[in-house]
């Protein structure tokens, strides 16, 4: 009688187990639905389901990095007020990932020696700070004048 009531236990158990890590399909299926209220079908689905599973599998797996990309979408807005979407919000998420990334590496090097305070300096006539080659051709002509100073 015991063996039948840990077996049952047991099964129960695993059933309990099994119905919680496919609650993630049963959630993205109850997501998927168009704009328009229907219910996803065909490809459509398919590319809906792929992604949600996708999400879903590496909110669990890193919660942390989920945590930044959750900041980074919550600044994903446009000039305009609205959320971005398309190519503009894939261009704004890999470049907010990338700067928290780097704000997180930040502290590891504060032993590095100290800079002339160019990277501060780098900044437009219209107050904006600069990117790219021109941040790039700032610092560097800054430092070779900070260096001919001394």
């Amino acid at each position: 009688m015991k063996k039948l009531l840990i077996t049952a236990a047991l099964v129960f158990a695993s059933q309990f187990a099994f119905a919680q890590a496919a609650a993630p399909a049963g959630d993205c299926e109850a997501k998927a639905v168009s704009k328009a209220g229907k219910p996803l079908a065909g490809a459509a689905k398919t590319t809906f389901m792929k992604k949600c599973m996708a999400d879903a599998g590496a909110a669990t797996a890193t919660p942390a990095a989920a945590a930044g990309t959750t900041d980074c979408e919550a600044k994903a807005i446009g000039k305009n007020g609205k959320p971005l979407a398309g190519a503009a919000k894939t261009a704004f998420m890999k470049k907010c990932t990338a700067d928290a990334g780097a704000a997180t590496a930040a502290p590891a090097a504060a032993g590095a020696p100290a800079t002339s305070g160019c990277a501060e300096k780098a900044v437009s006539k219209g107050g904006k700070p600069l990117v790219g080659a021109a941040k790039d051709a700032f610092i560097k002509k800054c430092e070779k004048d900070a260096a001919a100073s001394k």
